[in-house]
Formats: structure tokens, C-alpha cells, sequence
């Protein structure tokens, strides 16, 4: 297995003018979904909800790290499988100098862009509320590439086993959508039972959401910063995992 090159970015630059082209299609998702979470619960649940302060305040940086990170896992399961069976952009690329690890290390890449550009979005929304308090909040974007590195390498090292693209279904409803409720974003985890709070800090997503509270809130301090350490360990395991398989499913 080859390491992956400068001529990923040929990859990435590929998928981005894509991107450019459909830009007015895909630029209201950045909006739509994560303003109606915003809205419907911390105006709508979040009357019913006690805490310490403003639920609002409480889920945005939450909402902040799980889109970031449903951004980057779709992009790298629905649309890199799209590419690959039925597109068959892989086939064509890897015809040129581009070796497999390029295309797969482009993929983590591009996912990892689109997690910083919903972030961006979703970071200008909260703003516009009133809900950053502090300039720590730009840290934000760079965690959302880190975040997007991260979950973009597991979601290709699905994409590298799944038979069809129904079976991104069950990597959804199974895998994201859990980590999208107990990982932080919506209830303190100390909310949980015992056992449920042993599952949700191994989820990749707690230590996103927990930095993204930190930094927007204004308090970094507040011994979220282990979270790097988790971030960055996972990524160093998923990324050459998702080459080494990608390549493998690409050479059958």
C-alpha cells in the first residue's frame, strides 16, 4: 500500500468545483435542518427544560459539532459510494497518476471541508442569536476539520464494506443517530443513568460537542481540552484503516 500524495488535492479540488457548480442547491441544507433543530428545541423543548442557564445557550454548541459531523459522514458514505459504484469516479481517476490511496485520502479530505463549511453556516446562525459569547468561538472551525478528518475516516471504512447504499441506512440509524442524542448535545451527560453514561463518552462524538461548548461559551478551560487527545487518536487509527480497506475494495 502506497502513502497518499499531493495529488489528493487534485481529488479534493475535484469534488470542490463540483461543489462550486451546485453550490445553490447545497448551500440551504447549511441553513435549513440545523435552524429548525435550533429552533424547535431550545424554543420549543426547551420551556420544559432546567438547567443552569439558557437551554439555547446549552444546544447550540451541541448542534454546532453534530452537523459538523453529519456533514462529513454523509459526504463520505452516501456521496463517496455514489462516486464509486454507479459514478465510477474512482475507476476514472486511478486510470492517471492518482494512485487509490489519493482518491481515498482526497474523500477524507473533501469531508472533512464539508464539515468546516456547515460549520461556518450554523456558527453565523448562532451568532445572529445571540448565543456566542466569546472569541474562543472560532477555535470552532478549526475542531470542525479535526472533527470532520475524524468521522470522514469512519465513514469511508464503512463505505469500504457496504454491498449496496442501503446500508448506510443502518450506519445512520444505528451508529450517528445514537451519538446525535447522547453525546452531550442536547442533556448534560450526567442526566443519563450510570450505564447510559458509560456509552455516551465513548462516543466520537462527546469530546466534539464537549470542546465546542468550551470554546463557544468562553470558558476552554473547563477540562474539555482532553478531547483533542481522543479526536486526533481516533483519526490516527481510522484514516489508514479507511486506506488500507478502500484500497481493498477498489482492487476486487
Amino acid at each position: 500500500m502506497s502513502t497518499p500524495s499531493y495529488r489528493s488535492l487534485r481529488v479534493w479540488q475535484r469534488n470542490r468545483d463540483v461543489f462550486f457548480k451546485l453550490w445553490h442547491t447545497e448551500v440551504p441544507g447549511f441553513f435549513a435542518e440545523p435552524v429548525l433543530i435550533l429552533l424547535a428545541m431550545g424554543v420549543g423543548l426547551g420551556t420544559y427544560v432546567v438547567l443552569g442557564g439558557s437551554y439555547l445557550e446549552f444546544i447550540a454548541p451541541g448542534i454546532l459539532a453534530a452537523y459538523a459531523m453529519f456533514s462529513s459522514a454523509s459526504e463520505c458514505t452516501y456521496g463517496s459510494f455514489v462516486r464509486m459504484k454507479y459514478q465510477r469516479t474512482f475507476d476514472a481517476i486511478i486510470t492517471t497518476p492518482v494512485n487509490m490511496e489519493d482518491v481515498v485520502a482526497g474523500e477524507i479530505f473533501w469531508g472533512a471541508t464539508r464539515s468546516l463549511l456547515t460549520t461556518l453556516a450554523i456558527l453565523i446562525v448562532i451568532a445572529a442569536f445571540g448565543l456566542v459569547h466569546s472569541p474562543w468561538a472560532l477555535l470552532t472551525i478549526p475542531l470542525s476539520v479535526l472533527a470532520g478528518l475524524m468521522f470522514s475516516s469512519i465513514a469511508l471504512v464503512v463505505t469500504s464494506v457496504a454491498p449496496t447504499i442501503y446500508t448506510f441506512n443502518y450506519f445512520f440509524t444505528l451508529f450517528i443517530t445514537p451519538m446525535f442524542f447522547f453525546s452531550g448535545v442536547f442533556f448534560p451527560l450526567d442526566a443519563f443513568s450510570t450505564t447510559v453514561q458509560k456509552l455516551c463518552w465513548i462516543s466520537p462524538l462527546t469530546p466534539v460537542a464537549n470542546l465546542s461548548r468550551a470554546l463557544v461559551s468562553g470558558h476552554p478551560g473547563d477540562g474539555a481540552w482532553w478531547g483533542l487527545v481522543i479526536i486526533i487518536g481516533l483519526t490516527a487509527v481510522f484514516f489508514p484503516l479507511a486506506l488500507f480497506m478502500m484500497r481493498r475494495r477498489l482492487l476486487k
